[in-house]
């Protein structure tokens, strides 16, 4: 994870898009984290940062593990 000036940022934003696609870059104000930048190489990068980050989406996969864990769901191994 790099570290950059917001005003570096400024300047090339071009140049650290494509350098966050490989790692987030950390936006600095005053020396001080203020933001993050996050690129991605392909839509399907952008699709799991979508989903992964979805509240919705993290609440589904929780209730389906306490299923799973009470036994109310079927495991994908056990599907013919």
């Amino acid at each position: 994870m790099k570290k950059v000036a917001l005003s570096e940022v400024k300047d090339d934003l071009s140049k650290f898009l494509r350098l966050a696609e490989k790692d987030e870059i950390i936006i600095t104000r005053h020396g001080k984290p203020a933001g993050i930048l996050i690129g991605f190489e392909n839509e399907e990068d952008w699709f799991d940062y979508l989903l992964e980050n979805d509240p919705r989406f993290l609440a589904r996969v929780e209730q389906a593990r306490k299923n799973l864990r009470t036994g109310l769901g079927i495991r994908i191994e056990e599907l013919p």
